[in-house]
């Protein structure tokens, strides 16, 4: 059976124009009313970013280079640890061996 495709194509002058429009599932009323406790609340309840703690001193903004594709063994405890912390857990794991990378190269 053949699976259905869901996914819907905008351009960013079409996204661009549905925001115009006010056509968006965003609630930005609501955002903007929230209070910086509440903003805290969601950040640390979101599962996605489970036991991520962000240095915000620190941080730049960089477009991502393409990943490259890679099959490698690992320990399986290593490999269930990042399993259970839920969807992403792959980009955890490339997050992980970034800031070793960085941290090596400073020396």
């Amino acid at each position: 059976m053949a699976k259905k495709e869901h996914i819907v194509r905008y351009s960013v002058k079409d996204l661009a124009s549905k925001g115009e429009r006010g056509e968006t599932r965003s609630d930005w009323a609501r955002a903007a009313a929230m209070t910086e406790e509440e903003i805290e609340s969601d950040i640390a309840s979101d599962p996605n970013g489970a036991g991520m703690v962000v240095d915000w001193d620190t941080v730049s903004v960089k477009l991502p280079e393409a990943k490259a594709d890679l099959h490698m063994r690992i320990d399986r405890d290593v490999l269930d640890f990042f399993r259970r912390t839920g969807r992403g857990y792959q980009t955890r794991i490339n997050a992980v061996l970034r800031s070793y990378v960085e941290k090596a190269r400073r020396g």
